[in-house]
């Protein structure tokens, strides 16, 4: 599994602020909507179910927010980037701008900690980090972020 098979540009977005971790929410769902038909109500609403599991901010300004859904036939994800870190109960108690949120379908099994695996490795990359935090445009994030899988497999 690649990123780029999980992660179309439209789903990559920068947000300017956000001022709760429910209103960040909301704008992943919305995203979730606009790049991948998922209905709106229902991904905030497993987000959120899955946050009050525990926080999904893993730190170094860095979340991992994941959620299971019936509608989904494959594993999907969107990123957004803050200009404005968020207070996000993260494990290290910094703030989080860096939002990698996987999707998947309620049975996917192994594809789901695949996916989160491969998200997580990625956004342990300090190099990507800094990279995703100096660039604001779509088309760049997606481009850094899905260029770090061809670097792995060469």
């Amino acid at each position: 599994m690649q990123i780029s098979e999980i992660l179309t540009q439209s789903a990559v977005k920068t947000v300017s602020a956000v001022t709760s971790k429910k209103r960040l929410f909301q704008e992943v769902a919305e995203l979730a909507t606009v790049a991948h038909d998922m209905p709106t109500d229902r991904t905030l609403e497993a987000l959120l179910e899955r946050e009050s599991l525990g926080p999904t901010g893993v730190g170094h300004g860095v979340a991992l927010p994941h959620a299971r859904l019936d509608c989904l036939d494959k594993v999907v994800a969107v990123f957004l980037r803050l200009e404005r870190p968020l207070d996000f109960d993260a494990t290290d108690r910094q703030p989080v701008d860096l939002f990698f949120a996987l999707f998947a379908p309620e049975q996917a099994g192994v594809d789901h900690l695949k996916a989160l695996a491969l998200a997580s490795r990625t956004m342990r990359s300090e190099e990507i980090c800094t990279k995703l935090r100096a660039n604001t445009k779509p088309a760049a994030l997606h481009a850094i972020l899905t260029e770090s899988e061809e670097s792995q497999a060469a």
